[in-house]
Order: structure tokens, then sequence, then C-alpha cells
């Protein structure tokens, strides 16, 4: 296994990590949506308390009506802490399910319906990579550097910003955590989604004080002019999110006068300026839900999310932003009904597929790095 630089614990690559992980057997592949359906209903019925169904915001329909709880990555985690569910069934990506197994009892076993299913922002900052930059840009300073990573990171990001005096944060209390480890440092090193960042950096007021580090271009990076920002922000962004641009926003308003339009803070600065209303998942259901009737809100993040959206609340038009070039998450697009038909068949048989277990040393420094953002 890799060795780190500048942390005690060990890690690898996310793509060796769970290996342990199973594709969809041939058996599963050609099921129709009635027929998985009705085995997925048997299942359930058959399992009763013993499971609980995780279903992020960005899943497709057949998946959430399956669902126990439908939310954002860490409301759902605490969600299944919160049951006596033996297997917590996780409709969501890799670093959601490792969130999972951190925060419920060590008896739940967290299950990740697709081995497919990872996100692609998160292993834009991989620990070892994001190790070796820390080496480069604390050597580069004496100043104090606290690094945050957004919850959208693998366990051991996590567990790597909790050992160097960092934490975790969400997209609601990203400008807390800020505040918080500039209460505690000089600098702030954030990753891996530079959107959140620079968003989080215009709300403090400290749009100037930021720099980007891109691992991938050597060319860019510079620890020297790095650490003369006081926000080092990691190139990594959500691909979902990064498609949005202003033009959007306009053409959405001269086709919709009337419209309100409610973004993500993931997305590009510009877009985030041009929106009536930014935040979370949360944020963007609760703007919908306290609409009033008649009012039209386009959306500006996954598509399913804005399906839901209109689906549940059918006197308010929710349009997406981007019409018809909105398009899903590929990554969660990997959790498919069929896999959840066979994950939910083979725990009838005892038997427990790809199971998402974060080993202790990792679970246990990522579980301080979360604490200290339910400080906040």
């Amino acid at each position: 296994m890799p060795e780190m630089e500048t942390a005690e614990f060990e890690t690898d690559l996310s793509l060796f990590k769970y290996d342990n992980l199973e594709q969809l057997p041939p058996a599963y592949r050609d099921l129709s949506g009635a027929e998985r359906t009705e085995r997925i209903e048997v299942a359930l019925e058959e399992l009763g308390d013993d499971v609980v169904i995780l279903g992020h915001n960005y899943q497709r329909r057949e998946i959430v009506e399956h669902a126990d709880f439908v939310g954002d990555s860490y409301g759902l985690s605490t969600e299944a802490a919160a049951t006596d569910a033996d297997y917590v069934v996780f409709g969501g990506v890799t670093f959601m399910a490792e969130s999972a197994d951190i925060i419920t009892d060590d008896s739940q076993s967290v299950i990740l319906p697709s081995m497919e299913a990872s996100c692609p922002m998160a292993g834009m900052a991989e620990a070892l990579q994001v190790d070796a930059a820390w080496a480069e840009l604390t050597a580069a300073t004496d100043d104090d550097i606290i690094p945050i990573t957004y919850m959208n990171s693998y366990a051991d990001l996590k567990a790597f910003c909790a050992e160097q005096g960092g934490l975790v944060c969400t997209s609601s209390n990203a400008a807390d955590a800020f505040e918080w480890a500039f209460d505690r440092g000089d600098k702030v090193l954030f990753l891996p989604d530079k959107y959140l960042g620079t968003n989080t950096a215009h709300e403090l007021g400290m749009a100037e004080e930021t720099v980007e580090w891109d691992p991938w271009d050597p060319e860019s990076k510079d620890a020297e002019k790095a650490v003369d920002n006081d926000i080092i922000l990691w190139e990594g962004y959500c691909q979902v999110h990064e498609r949005f641009r202003e033009s959007h926003v306009e053409e959405t308003r001269a086709e919709h006068p009337e419209a309100n339009v409610v973004v993500h803070p993931e997305c590009r600065r510009e877009v985030v300026e041009a929106a009536d209303v930014v935040g979370s998942t949360a944020t963007i259901t609760e703007t919908v839900e306290s609409a009033d009737p008649g009012e039209t809100w386009a959306i500006g993040t996954e598509i399913h999310l804005a399906n839901h959206l209109d689906r549940w609340n059918p006197e308010v038009e929710v349009l997406p932003l981007c019409g018809d070039a909105c398009m899903d998450c590929n990554a969660m697009r990997q959790i498919d009904p069929n896999y959840l038909t066979w994950v939910l068949e083979e725990l009838l048989e005892g038997r427990e597929r790809n199971v998402i277990e974060v080993d202790p040393e990792t679970k246990d420094l990522a579980g301080v790095a979360m604490d200290r953002m339910m400080e906040l």
C-alpha cells in the first residue's frame, strides 16, 4: 500500500479500496419494470425492519419510490443511524455509503447496490494526491493551513483533514466551516469543489484572496504563490453543476418572465450570481415546497430532483434550468432498479453483496472531522 507523506494512517486510491464489489449477475439484467417492482416489494415485505432503503435526491423515480427516506447524503446517513435496521441499502454513490458506515452502528451493514456508482468529483481529490500537495504547501509557509473537505469526498480524505486539524462541511454550512478554520489557522485549503469554495469565499467577502491548485498541471502548481493567498481551492468540480451557464438563466427568464431561479452552490459563480436563491438540495426542495400555487421555479441541479419536485408539487410549475440540455448524474445512474432487486434478494438468502466498510482507523479519524462539523 502506498505510504502517505504527512499522515499517520495508510490508504490507497479509491479504485483499489473495494475489491469485494460485484457486478450485476446476468440473470438480473433483463428484468422488466413490472417484474423487478414486484420482486423488490416481496423482498422488502419479507425483510421488514431488518432493512432500510435510502434514496438520494438525484436517484431515478424507480429507486426513490422504494426508499424509506429521500434526501441529501448526510441527512440520509443520520436517518439510517437512527434506525435499528441490520442492513442499510444506500441508493447513492460510494462516498455516501462510506459516510453512512462511519456514523451508523457497527452492527449495521451498509450496501451499495452498484460497484460503478462512484462520484467523479470525489475522485478528483484522492487522499494520496492531497497528501503530496499538503507536503508542498506546508513546506512553503510557516502559517497554519487548515484543510476543509466537502462531504462529497472519500472517507480517507475526511480522515486526512481530521489528522491535519481540519473538518468536513456540507453545502449548507461551508461558510461556518471556513470561519471555524480561520479561528484556528491562517489559511484554508478547500477541496474538492472549487465552485463551492469560490461561492463561499464571495459570501465571506474574501473573493480576492483565493487561488486554485491544479494537481494535474505541474506547470500551474506554485506552492510559494499559493500560500500568498488565504484560500487555496482544489481543482475539482461536479460534472452536473459545472454544465450550467449564465445563458441558461437568461434563456429561462426570456421564455418564462415570471420564473424564479434556484441553483446549487456547486454551480459556477456567474450562475449563482444570476439566481434568485442558492442552496443545497434540501434548500431547493424547501423553496419549491413553500412556493405559492402558480409560481414557476427553474431548478439548477441534477435533473432527477427537478423531476421529483415537479411530480411532488403539482401546484407549482417546476422547470429544469437548462431545458432539454439537462442531464443526469452518470454515477447516480448506476443505481439501477435491477441492482436493487439483486441485493435485496441476496439478503433474503443470507448473503450480503457490495458491502461498503471503512477500515477502523480511517473511520475513527473521519468521524472526528464530521463531529467537528456537527459542533459548528
